[in-house]
């Protein structure tokens, strides 16, 4: 345990924020799986707002410093790509 008041507050805070961060990440997660799994059962109705809603998601943990913006960049892209597959092309 550190000696110092300042670095005692730091202790303090640094709980509070792994807690914060920990449930934001399986907020993320749980999203992730929502939407892959609608994408396995090749629900386009289940799938679409899934993945809009998992991008805002996303957005909002980048916003918040949870994970990296190219993390979430390359996971949106992902998932729409997966998305694409699913939906049939417009001729």
């Amino acid at each position: 345990m550190p000696n110092i008041k300042s670095a005692v507050k730091r202790a303090r805070q640094a709980i509070g924020n792994r807690i914060r961060n920990r449930s934001e990440k399986a907020h993320v997660a749980s999203m992730r799986r929502k939407l892959f799994d609608a994408l396995e059962t090749k629900d386009v109705e289940k799938a679409r707002p899934a993945a809009d809603v998992y991008a805002s998601v996303l957005d909002k943990a980048v916003k918040k410093g949870i994970i990296p913006n190219n993390t979430a960049d390359r996971r949106k892209s992902r998932a729409a790509l997966a998305l694409a597959k699913l939906t049939p092309a417009k001729a």
